[in-house]
């Protein structure tokens, strides 16, 4: 399984979204506060081509966007074989 980074917020309830379905795939993830730890928020945008918004997630080196995005990943059936590459 590839490395997956995502970007969050306590307060974000898309971040807390995506954080469960990525759970219910049993994927383990690293989470990267930017509220507790607002240093990191200029490398999330960097790596985001410009997101400011919470969620960014990253998987291995595919900027997969948002919760939204994440969501259209698994109802195209896209999201489990991006996991297992």
């Amino acid at each position: 399984m590839p490395t997956i980074d995502i970007y969050t917020s306590p307060l974000c309830g898309f971040c807390h979204a995506a954080k469960r379905l990525l759970k219910s795939k049993g994927a383990t993830f690293n989470e990267i506060d930017v509220l507790a730890d607002p240093s990191r928020k200029p490398e999330m945008i960097e790596r985001a081509n410009g997101g400011r918004t919470v969620p960014q997630i990253f998987v291995g080196d595919t900027h997969v966007g948002g919760c939204d995005e994440l969501y259209e990943l698994e109802r195209a059936g896209k999201l489990d074989p991006l996991l297992a590459a």
